[in-house]
C-alpha cells in the first residue's frame, strides 16, 4: 500500500502508531498495518478534496488537458 505523506491534509498521519524516529519525530510508518476493502463510491474526505481540486483549477483558468483524437 502507497500513500503520499506530503500533505497534512491527506490524514496519512491518522493510520500511524504512536512510535516515531527520533532523529526527525516523523511517525513509523514502515511497520502501520493496513485493511483495504473495495469501495463503489468516492468518502467523504474524497468528495470534498475532489471540490476542492477542481475549485482551485477554475480560479487559475487552466482547464485540464482534453485527450487526443486519435483517428
Amino acid at each position: 500500500v502507497y500513500t503520499t505523506f506530503h500533505h497534512p491534509e491527506s490524514g496519512a498521519n491518522v493510520i500511524t502508531t504512536d512510535n516515531s524516529d527520533w532523529a526527525t519525530n516523523c511517525p513509523e510508518y514502515k511497520v502501520t498495518a493496513v485493511q483495504v476493502s473495495r469501495v463503489n463510491q468516492l468518502s467523504h474526505w474524497q468528495q470534498e478534496y475532489q471540490e476542492f481540486s477542481e475549485s482551485q483549477i477554475e480560479l487559475t483558468g487552466i482547464l485540464p488537458a482534453k485527450p487526443a483524437v486519435v483517428e
